[in-house]
């Protein structure tokens, strides 16, 4: 059965510009996810900011880096599982502000840790917020605008990754010198306020409100599973794909541009490498934006195939530069095409599952293939002892030509299309 609701009109309605005669309850939506999402990300990539002092303090090897940085994107999986159950059960705005307190609390306890476990401790529970909310906000996003402007209100959305990775650069690059990395991180617990705004302010889609089946877990799963199958295990296969080759490269990027000239890398000291972050981010956020109006325009399954295609290219040419200049010129344009095809991933679920599963939907599919992509980086850690870094970094582009040729053959086409 289809619900149809007076903000969740048709691709057919006059063309206006996405915010033209948006609702109270749709800026309430939008700014609750994309403040959610951008203090999401700067919590988790303060890990990745700080890699090397937090690793120098508390004895890790590379490796070892890796692979809590991998255990962070793993717990992602079942927290985008369990809150979007919660989305799916209780609602998409109390949801989100469980899973922003977890993270924030998750952040604050990292700045404690005394040895390696109890960081890699901390930084799963982290991992569960972070994926409990790109769960619930994708939900409350899609539920609330129209389907018209659905991809290009979910790209600027989605743009807050970038402002939540120049933040965490930003944040560490200043505070870092004066605190320290666990003084760094007590500046996670920032978005738990954040948090009692949402709880105050943003009510439940309406089409939520009417979807008055809650299913158990068990038949969630059997739903998403089974009778979604295939939308599901397309879904987790070019999402696993395209994560394995974004966070394969980008955890590494500010250790890579930090790294001597004589052990193969740029050598760019803080103030450099954090400046060419920043930079890199601009590219992201153009890229997260550009995707909505691409995915509206040709649909989806053409945006994500030429992202994807563009992306294997520029970090073929990325890796081969070592100039200051040149990696200033080359690494917007990584960023703008290896960041913006997330935009793509909520409106796409989002028309493929049914309302009483589709946080889960969302939720499970995103962070499963997150899940996933935690191989990428301790491989690439393991792949630089043999080849460099900037070496190693280079094979993450075939991660992207693999999500390609994926979504040519197998991704439904979906644009437009009205939720159920």
């Amino acid at each position: 059965m289809t619900i149809e609701i007076a903000n969740n009109t048709t691709a057919s309605a006059p063309k206006t510009a996405w915010y033209v005669g948006a609702t109270k309850a749709q800026w309430q939506a939008f700014w609750s996810s994309y403040l959610g999402w951008a203090l999401d990300i700067m919590d988790l990539l303060l890990f990745a900011m700080m890699l090397s002092h937090i690793s120098a303090d508390l004895g890790m090897s590379r490796s070892t880096a890796g692979m809590i940085a991998s255990a962070s994107l793993v717990a992602t999986a079942f927290g985008g599982l369990i809150f979007g159950f919660l989305a799916d059960r209780i609602g998409r705005t109390r949801s989100m502000v469980l899973s922003i307190l977890c993270y924030s609390i998750g952040t604050l306890l990292c700045g404690l840790s005394q040895d390696v476990t109890q960081l890699l401790l901390f930084r799963i529970i982290v991992g569960l917020g972070v994926g409990g909310e790109w769960s619930a906000g994708a939900a409350l996003i899609t539920e609330t605008w129209p389907a018209r402007h659905r991809g290009k209100v979910m790209a600027w959305v989605q743009s807050a990754f970038a402002s939540g990775y120049a933040l965490a650069a930003i944040v560490a690059a200043v505070f870092l010198p004066i605190v320290g990395w666990r003084g760094v991180f007590f500046f996670g617990i920032a978005p738990a306020l954040l948090a009692f705004w949402i709880r105050r302010h943003t009510p439940e889609p309406e089409i939520w409100k009417q979807q008055t089946e809650r299913l158990s877990l068990g038949a969630t799963i059997r739903m998403l599973l089974r009778d979604h199958g295939r939308s599901t295990a397309v879904g987790f296969a070019f999402t696993a794909a395209a994560m394995c080759g974004y966070w394969g490269l980008f955890t590494w990027i500010p250790t890579w541009l930090a790294t001597p000239v004589a052990n193969g890398g740029p050598g760019l000291d803080l103030v450099k490498s954090t400046t060419w972050i920043v930079v890199m981010q601009v590219g992201a956020a153009l890229g997260f934006i550009s995707f909505g109006y691409v995915a509206d325009s040709l649909g989806r399954k053409a945006a994500f195939v030429i992202y994807f295609l563009l992306s294997a290219l520029a970090v073929s040419v990325y890796t081969l530069v070592s100039s200051p200049a040149m990696l200033l010129a080359v690494g917007p344009v990584v960023a703008f095409f290896g960041t913006g095809f997330y935009s793509g991933f909520a409106p796409t679920f989002a028309e493929l599952f049914p309302t009483n599963i589709r946080a889960t939907a969302q939720g499970f599919i995103y962070n499963a293939g997150r899940a996933v992509s935690a191989l990428a980086p301790a491989a690439v850690g393991i792949l630089s002892t043999s080849f460099g870094l900037g070496g190693a970094l280079a094979f993450t582009a075939g991660f992207f030509l693999l999500a390609g040729l994926i979504v040519l053959v197998f991704l439904p086409e979906t644009k437009g299309a009205e939720l159920k």
